[in-house]
């Protein structure tokens, strides 16, 4: 089992744990994003403080209006777009590529999903909840990247997926350095087990370009791969997919498991069907058993251990696995 792993890049909202930087002058310790410094480099950013708007300051609203979204400031009267945009821009410029992304949920600049957007700007009414100023642009500018909010990310269905495609995604840029036939046969081979549970069909079809029988160049192939493993981890995990898999995977080594030991398998694979066992519980039985028996095809696989084991946490919101 291959213990190295790349060093993802990822846009994180410096105000979780990076600096007292929110607009109320206090600093929010997150847990994961802790965790996740030791593996990965961290680009903190704060498109608010950046563009001068200071610490502590008025909060900010964002306001459609016949012309456009605006973003306002109550307090002072102020219409700050123009200065957030141009910092926005800079921040994009400055780093034109990353493997993902953790925003901070509700914010005006960096939410993704549920901050507030009015309708108005005099006498503003809520209109609906969407994406920040910010989080809107890198989830567009940077589609197909591991994006999430840090409150969302505290279900570990969610928390999984992202950091699946995180490693995933910087495993492939790395890959994509210098782009050779032979080495995207490798991977596709090693992340077999990982794309069946994801989709099976956009599996196959990724095999279908890396068999490249149009004898494309190495770089159009990578190109085309690159667009169809955006596909491929586009939705979390589906139980459905990843039992599927789990079966396949034992039956690499269940010749060789006496009946108890195979019972204790299929009871923990129907264990994580029934949400009683986390994903990771079943796979390191998986991985225990391939070492025992050095089954050199599942260790193989990035299915067993898809990110460091360093970055593994069960604990969870309690939210269910349905999240989006």
């Amino acid at each position: 089992m291959n213990d190295t792993f790349p060093r993802p890049t990822v846009l994180v909202s410096r105000c979780l744990g990076f600096a007292a930087c929110r607009y109320d002058g206090a600093i929010l310790k997150n847990p994961f994003v802790e965790q996740l410094q030791t593996q990965v480099e961290i680009i903190p950013v704060c498109p608010e403080t950046d563009c001068g708007l200071g610490i502590p300051r008025a909060p900010i609203r964002l306001c459609q209006s016949e012309g456009g979204l605006v973003v306002y400031q109550p307090a002072t009267g102020r219409e700050v777009t123009t200065q957030l945009q141009a910092t926005i821009d800079a921040i994009f410029k400055e780093h034109p590529q990353i493997d993902g992304a953790i925003l901070k949920s509700k914010s005006p600049s960096c939410g993704l999903y549920d901050t507030k957007i009015y309708q108005g700007i005099d006498k503003p009414q809520f209109l609906k909840k969407a994406g920040g100023l910010f989080g809107e642009q890198v989830r567009h500018t940077f589609a197909g990247a591991a994006i999430e909010d840090e409150m969302r990310l505290t279900n570990l269905s969610l928390r999984e997926h992202f950091l699946i495609k995180l490693f995933t995604l910087a495993r492939f840029r790395s890959l994509n350095e210098r782009p050779e036939m032979g080495a995207l046969v490798a991977f596709h081979a090693s992340h077999k087990l990982l794309f069946l549970a994801y989709n099976q069909s956009r599996f196959r079809q990724a095999g279908k370009i890396v068999a490249n029988h149009e004898k494309r160049p190495a770089a159009e192939v990578f190109h085309l791969y690159r667009e169809e493993l955006r596909h491929i981890l586009d939705a979390p995990l589906r139980i459905s997919g990843v039992i599927n898999t789990l079966f396949h995977a034992f039956g690499w080594i269940s010749e060789h498991l006496g009946s108890a030991e195979k019972q204790h398998v299929i009871n923990s694979i129907e264990e994580y069907r029934d949400e009683r066992l986390p994903l990771q519980a079943v796979t390191r039985l998986l991985e225990a058993h391939a070492l025992r028996f050095d089954n050199q095809y599942l260790l193989a696989q990035v299915f067993l251990r898809p990110y460091p084991r360093a970055l593994a946490d069960l604990s969870d919101s309690g939210r269910g696995r349905e999240v989006r």
